[in-house]
């Protein structure tokens, strides 16, 4: 019996400090390949398989262990996918914490207010640890991805900064600007003043849209908004020329002439009445707020006063007066 015993204690010494080694190791800090290590774990990653990833990235231990690790904590199922950096002295505890929590190495995204179409695509090329799924895809195919098969992508995307981890899909931050659009689009209308000529959140959307490529001053916007609704109300053209740049597209240089304004495009608002076709930029919050709560002014035309603001006239005889005054140096 005395040998049992001895057994028993020997059993019970060995997975004493077994216990010990792993308590331990639990606490003291990974020893790492490099002074931070980065990992990128995809959605339905197994947790051997982030255990495995991680040593290959080069945090220097027993994958097995990190595995067994996970396991015991009951918090392998937890482990969110996203991408992840952890730098010298981190724990297997801070290591797992991390993952749990969705502690994530994030970049950023940023959308601006008028810009189009071209311009998203150019910064979805250029934005850092973006996967581009979409650099091979059509406009066509794009929107079909999104859920909008046939709908132009011009304005479809609300403009702000989107933060996403490190090799993510451009497709799914688009999924996420094209979502706020729509909601913000959608509530916008919802709120809209009363008796506008607009017949559907499309026509406030490229309303909005021509509102932001015309605004200098902030605080213009709802006067530039009440124009072109005015204007909308009486048949009169809107005779904008961002809509004209918008259609010359890359052949603008950067100066509009008078034989500009007078080739008919579907974009050329000074040869064809009502809205354009599409948007021609994305608008903002404030933009889109304009359009749909327009200023309570009759004025039909304005013109830049040369520091960013503008000049509001009723009647084309005033308006003539403040472009003298303003364009051409007049008293």
């Amino acid at each position: 019996m005395k040998w049992l015993l001895r057994a028993v204690l020997a059993l019970l010494l060995i997975g004493g400090l077994a216990a010990g080694a792993a308590w331990q190791w639990l606490r003291s800090p990974l020893a790492l390949a490099a002074p931070s290590v980065e990992l990128s774990v995809e959605p339905g990653t197994n947790p051997a398989e982030v255990a495995r990833a991680w040593v290959a990235a080069g945090v220097q231990t027993d994958a097995r262990w990190l595995y067994q690790w996970f396991r015991w904590s009951g918090q392998a199922k937890q482990i969110r996918a996203g991408s992840y950096e952890v730098h010298a002295g981190v724990t297997p505890r801070e290591l797992l914490d991390k993952m749990v929590r969705g502690d994530q190495v994030l970049e950023q995204l940023r959308l601006i207010e008028g810009w189009n179409w071209r311009q998203v695509r150019a910064a979805l090329v250029a934005a850092p640890a973006l996967k581009a799924r979409t650099a091979g895809m059509s406009d066509a195919e794009i929107m079909a991805a999104l859920g909008e098969p046939g709908v132009a992508p011009e304005g479809r995307f609300f403009p702000d900064t989107y933060a996403y981890s490190r090799g993510v899909s451009d497709l799914t931050v688009l999924k996420r600007a094209h979502a706020a659009m729509q909601h913000r689009l959608q509530a916008a209308w919802n709120q809209r003043a009363a008796s506008l000529p607009l017949k559907s959140p499309e026509e406030a959307l490229i309303l909005a849209s021509i509102v932001e490529k015309e605004t200098g001053a902030p605080g213009d916007r709802g006067k530039v908004a009440a124009v072109f609704i005015n204007r909308l109300r009486v048949g009169m053209p809107l005779q904008t020329d961002p809509t004209v740049i918008y259609g010359l597209g890359e052949a603008f240089d950067g100066n509009l002439r008078k034989r500009d304004l007078l080739a008919d495009t579907p974009y050329n608002t000074y040869t064809r009445g009502g809205l354009p076709p599409t948007p021609i930029a994305m608008p903002g919050a404030a933009s889109l707020q304009a359009a749909l709560h327009p200023a309570a002014i009759k004025a039909l035309y304005f013109v830049a006063r040369g520091d960013g603001s503008s000049e509001f006239s009723d009647d084309l005889a005033a308006h003539n007066r403040a472009v003298n005054k303003y364009q051409r140096g007049g008293k």
